[in-house]
């Protein structure tokens, strides 16, 4: 492993003016995708910013009715918080569905939205990849690909986003907020992540020297029905083929409200307003939702051999959907 500088921050001004005084800097947290890469020699900080003891490990109620998740709270606790499992079930259940328990006790919620592409091409260094390392090649589009993004790829990249917690935010319109030597401000998840185009080394718009501090969760979402689902080679401890979170309000057999998003298909959750705008206002059954479901997913380009994503990934949500859809309305 490379040498490299180690700084402890005890507060987020500190942390964000030590990450951009310091070319090559890295935050560190709970470390479990960041460590790794270092041993792998992918990842070599020239220094490691400690924000693990920065305060920012509470849920906090907003007096709006959001909750308010710190950037360092462990995926196991947010899992496991009773507000969370009582009005976000979607994220809870997208938490548990990632990594093992060992890896979510320590894992962080900033981490976790920042975690790299498990793209085998990106880890090994004598492979060529784009990502890794700009203009050497995607050796993934002509190789071995069955894992790979079948939605918003580009000639530069096929890479997928691994994060589960990440496609449940994204249908939850969770905010994020960031803090930097500039000031502070809050991005959609959805516009978090970047679809890989001519620039897949640039995964997120988090600016240099910014440091995730939390996010939002909205109260317009808190106890609808909502659901996170994953198919994946094996039961556990295994990243997404294809996962799917689902929102959905029906009231009087009419869909009121509905939020789909999309794992294991593309550089970033995919979420599926083309399917949302077609299934609003009509009627919650398994017509209306594979015509929507359809309708969304004819926009992908699978690769030689990574078709069957787009089959899994339809029927995946058509089975949430309809789980919602005969749930008891919320109260």
């Amino acid at each position: 492993m490379k040498p490299f500088r180690y700084v402890r921050a005890y507060s987020v001004e500190e942390a964000a003016a030590a990450h951009a005084g310091r070319l090559g800097s890295r935050y560190l947290g709970g470390g479990t995708n960041l460590v790794d890469l270092m041993k792998l020699g992918v990842e070599r900080p020239g220094t490691l910013i400690d924000v693990s003891r920065l305060p920012l490990d509470t849920v906090e109620e907003l007096p709006d009715g959001s909750l308010r998740v710190g950037a360092t709270v462990r995926n196991s606790d947010l899992a496991a918080h009773p507000l969370v499992r009582d009005r976000y079930p979607v994220l809870s259940q997208a938490l548990l569905a990632g990594a093992s328990g060992q890896l979510r006790n320590v894992a962080t919620t900033g981490g976790n939205l920042l975690q790299r592409t498990r793209c085998p091409y990106f880890q090994d260094l004598s492979k060529p990849c784009n990502k890794r390392e700009p203009g050497t090649g995607c050796g993934a589009r002509d190789g071995v690909h069955r894992d790979h993004a079948v939605l918003g790829h580009s000639p530069q990249c096929i890479a997928t986003n691994p994060s589960d917690m990440a496609v449940a935010l994204s249908a939850l319109d969770a905010q994020v907020e960031l803090h930097g030597v500039r000031g502070r401000r809050t991005l959609p998840v959805t516009e978090f992540h970047r679809l890989p185009a001519d620039r897949p080394d640039l995964d997120t718009e988090i600016a240099p020297g910014e440091l995730i501090t939390g996010v939002l969760l909205p109260p317009t979402a808190a106890r609808l029905p909502s659901a996170y689902r994953k198919a994946r080679d094996r039961a556990s401890y295994a990243f997404a083929l294809a996962s799917v979170a689902v929102v959905l309000d029906v009231e009087d057999s009419v869909v009121r409200q509905v939020r789909i998003a999309f794992g294991g298909l593309a550089h970033r959750p995919w979420r599926a307003r083309r399917a949302e705008r077609a299934l609003l206002g009509g009627p919650p059954n398994d017509e209306a939702f594979l015509r929507a479901l359809d309708a969304e997913l004819s926009a992908a380009e699978p690769l030689r051999d990574n078709a069957f994503k787009v089959r899994l990934a339809r029927d995946l949500a058509r089975d949430v959907l309809r789980r919602l859809a005969e749930a008891p309305s919320p109260s």
